[in-house]
């Protein structure tokens, strides 16, 4: 009789739908408080709570490990501790799910800023008839941080509406500029988009100087991670008018508390890290982790595998 695979969910509401891996798994489900202890008897772990970091907290101790760890999303700084970095386990991540929405929320977000709608909505509510001129978008200039899927995808789809963009990476090479370029580029950009993983080179990398380089008709916006902003200097730059405004979407922490002051800062739209997550993405999740399984059962290479030391899939 052959022995299953042991599949373990580190779980979160609502579960993964896995019916397709029934009788071609032994699927075990784990909170993050019982992780440590059945790690060793897993073969596979996927990652479906994709905000906890009870990975990075089980992972050290006695015992096997599983020997591919899939996690249901972009980022991996939530699981990517030193003991897992320096193992043998493959990480595959969630490449490719969410770069189209999030392209579109940043696109959603330029024209809601360049048509002033908040200021619609508000004078609305107010029963306010003031007409006004609004700003075009063809014609304005984009800096894109971050040469993954995602930046390509926010690139395309601001090119779509006339914007001149620029993309930055890790290395400069053709059609990506380099981090040599960013002041350069920030400088003149009237949208600065942060779109990258984060790094021990991408930690903090808007800071004071990053804001005070910006036009003060800039208008920033972070897609990527909380921790790539340095939040009180965006506050200073903000409420200095360094800046025009700025659109947060994640934060260095989740969720934000109620007496955060960045929820009363002037010129800052602030969502729940809710860019990426359009009707059915789940699904999508849950699919793709699916086809991922059958590739591993099958013994054929996977495909979205990290690169542990950069903390992201190269080749783009």
């Amino acid at each position: 009789m052959t022995t299953l695979p042991t599949l373990l969910v580190l779980d979160a509401e609502p579960p993964p739908r896995l019916g397709r891996l029934t009788g071609r798994a032994r699927i075990v489900h784990t909170d993050a408080a019982h992780l440590a202890e059945r790690l060793p008897q897993a073969d596979v772990l996927l990652v479906w709570d994709f905000t906890s970091r009870a990975v990075r907290e089980a992972w050290p101790g006695d015992g096997p490990r599983p020997a591919w760890v899939h996690t249901a999303s972009a980022g991996v700084d939530h699981l990517l501790g030193p003991e897992l970095a320096a193992s043998d386990t493959v990480v595959t991540n969630a490449r490719g799910i969410f770069d189209q929405p999030i392209a579109e929320y940043v696109a959603a977000l330029v024209l809601a800023v360049a048509k002033d709608l908040p200021r619609t909505l508000e004078h609305q509510r107010e029963r306010t008839w003031r007409h006004r001129e609004t700003r075009r978008v063809a014609g304005t200039r984009a800096c894109v941080v971050g040469s993954g899927p995602i930046g390509r995808a926010i690139v395309r789809t601001l090119k779509a509406l006339g914007v001149t963009t620029a993309l930055v990476g890790r290395v400069p090479r053709t059609g990506i500029h380099g981090p040599a370029d960013l002041d350069r580029l920030i400088s003149r950009a009237d949208w600065v988009i942060a779109a990258a993983p984060l790094t021990e080179e991408t930690y903090g990398m808007f800071d004071a100087h990053r804001f005070g380089v910006m036009q003060p008709s800039a208008f920033f916006v972070n897609v990527g991670r909380g921790q790539l902003v340095d939040e009180a200097a965006l506050a200073r730059a903000l409420t200095r008018r360094w800046i025009a405004g700025a659109a947060l979407d994640v934060f260095t922490t989740e969720p934000l508390p109620p007496d955060s002051p960045l929820w009363g800062l002037p010129g800052l739209i602030v969502s729940p890290h809710m860019s990426g997550d359009t009707l059915g993405w789940r699904d999508e999740l849950g699919a793709q982790f699916v086809e991922l399984y059958e590739r591993w059962a099958a013994g054929r290479s996977l495909v979205n595998v990290v690169d542990k030391k950069r903390g992201y899939v190269p080749g783009h």
